[in-house]
């Protein structure tokens, strides 16, 4: 299988419960949501994503050939920057990167000593031999992955309050608060829900208060 990813970098883990832990980010092209064209965003099953995962024209980013040629690349990423002997980690992102990640890519990774995460929106089944699994569900789009590491939700989200998944299995349950013009008055709401809730804890946005990609 081929892979299409739209950009790969080294930086820090900006959320959830791995902040600030080194990693390579590979961002898979395209999404079963939205296109992630503009003009398509209203008609989207998911309408407030700020992401751009069209194409393969990001830093580091491109079409692979298959699994050896990617893990390859995402050793040179990490060895770019990280000392070697730092415990490798690689966040597959999108995008919705189940749409790609498969158990051939999984091993050439695992072969290269790197510890495996996925940031998906739940809608595919994660294969196994991820290590860490965070589901952020989306409107629009049937939860399947309904077990792992962490659930980090969107707040708010009026189709998807946060009493829908009190009862999946997950180790951490996060409100990340809604960006954009009303990111201070989302930020307060999720507080307030997290201090009245609190199995709930809030996941800031690190790496975009820090400047880091």
């Amino acid at each position: 299988m081929s892979y299409a990813v739209k950009e790969m970098f080294v930086t820090l883990q900006g959320e959830g419960a791995q902040t600030g832990r080194a990693s390579v980010f590979c961002r898979f092209a395209g999404c079963n949501l939205w296109s992630g064209r503009e003009q398509d965003r209203e008609t989207a099953a998911c309408r407030f994503c700020d992401t751009d995962f069209i194409g393969t024209d990001g830093e580091g980013g491109g079409r692979f050939q298959d699994a050896a040629t990617l893990a390859d690349t995402i050793e040179q990423c990490w060895q770019s920057v990280a000392d070697a002997s730092g415990r490798r980690y690689v966040v597959f992102t999108g995008g919705e990167p189940l749409l790609q990640l498969d158990a051939e890519l999984i091993a050439a990774v695992k072969a290269r000593g790197f510890e495996i995460a996925v940031e998906t929106n739940g809608t595919i089944a994660a294969p196994d031999g991820i290590d860490w699994i965070c589901v952020s569900p989306k409107p629009g789009g049937a939860l399947v992955q309904k077990n792992g590491s962490e659930l980090k939700l969107v707040y708010p989200q009026i189709e998807l309050p946060p009493e829908l998944f009190d009862t999946l299995s997950f180790q951490h349950f996060w409100l990340q608060p809604m960006d954009g013009p009303n990111r201070l008055e989302n930020t307060q709401a999720a507080v307030t829900y997290c201090l009245a809730h609190p199995r709930w804890r809030l996941s800031l946005q690190t790496h975009k208060m820090i400047g880091i990609p």
